[in-house]
C-alpha cells in the first residue's frame, strides 16, 4: 500500500486522501468503501497495479467527500468520483519521473476512453 501512497503524493493529492479517508484497511474480499468508518477497504490483488489501484484510490475518496456532503455518490453520482480518477491518472503522468508509471496511466487514460465510447 505504501507504493500506492507514495503515487497519490506525487500527484499531489495526499492531502485530498487524508482528508476524506481515515484509514486504508487491507483485506480479503472486495475492494470497497465503509462509509461509516471513513475507511476504504482494499484486497491485496488491487495491489498488483499500483498506477489502478492508487487511482481507484482517488475515486474512492472523491465517493466520501461526496457522501459527507450530501451529494449523490453512487450510481449516477459516481460519474464525479470517475472524473477525479481521471484528473488523477492525468497528473500523476505529467508528475511521475517513472516511465513506467507515466506507461501505465496512458494506458489507462486510453481505456477509460474506450469505455466513454461505449456509453453515449
Amino acid at each position: 500500500m505504501n507504493e500506492v501512497v507514495e503515487l497519490i503524493k506525487t500527484a499531489g493529492f495526499y492531502d485530498f486522501l487524508r482528508t476524506y479517508i481515515r484509514d486504508i484497511i487491507e483485506m480479503e474480499g472486495f475492494s470497497q468503501l465503509h462509509e461509516s468508518d471513513a475507511a476504504l477497504w482494499a484486497n491485496m490483488s488491487m495491489l498488483d497495479d499500483v498506477v489502478n489501484a492508487a487511482s481507484y484510490v482517488v475515486q474512492k475518496a472523491q465517493q466520501m467527500k461526496d457522501y459527507l456532503e450530501g451529494n449523490l455518490y453512487y450510481g449516477t453520482g459516481e460519474i464525479g468520483a470517475i472524473e477525479k480518477r481521471l484528473e488523477f491518472i492525468k497528473l500523476l503522468k505529467t508528475k511521475s519521473n517513472n516511465p513506467e508509471v507515466g506507461k501505465r496511466c496512458e494506458a489507462l487514460l486510453k481505456e477509460w476512453a474506450e469505455t466513454r465510447m461505449q456509453f453515449p
